[in-house]
């Protein structure tokens, strides 16, 4: 164990968050996501939820401001009448940790082909639909 380290984060994510380059991605997905969206890098988080790992993630990765939108979320099909609650929670977690951040929407079918191409994928047991969310990495500024 190492100290100031929240526990979620274990070896193998930190890992993956300390390998990533600026522009990488990284793919939080919830319990429903295919396997066809996968990069070759996968973590499993199975029985976590999205909202704590987004949160532990987030006190570490910094989020890129040289896009216009470093975080992206997966749209709801359209005519789906399903409205994902968990997205306002993600709004709070990204704020907290890197206020003034811009959230975009991917429609389903492209988010799968970037997920497929991020750098890995966190696979969590979030049970909320369309919960999937793509963290783009910035740059360290001391």
């Amino acid at each position: 164990m190492l100290k100031g380290i929240p526990a979620i984060l274990g070896p193998d994510l930190l890992k993956v968050l300390m390998e990533m380059g600026h522009g990488d991605e990284l793919l939080l997905c919830d319990g429903n996501y295919p396997r066809l969206g996968h990069p070759q890098r996968l973590v499993r988080y199975d029985g976590h939820g999205i909202p704590e790992l987004l949160d532990a993630i987030l006190r570490f990765l910094p989020l890129d401001t040289y896009v216009a939108e470093p975080v992206s979320l997966m749209q709801v099909k359209p005519g789906d009448s399903y409205v994902p609650e968990i997205w306002d929670r993600y709004r709070q977690i990204v704020q907290t940790h890197q206020p003034g951040t811009q959230i975009g929407n991917i429609e389903r079918f492209e988010f799968y082909k970037r997920g497929a191409a991020a750098y890995a994928a966190v696979a969590t047991g979030e049970p909320a639909r369309y919960a999937n969310i793509l963290l783009k990495k910035g740059v360290v500024i001391q």
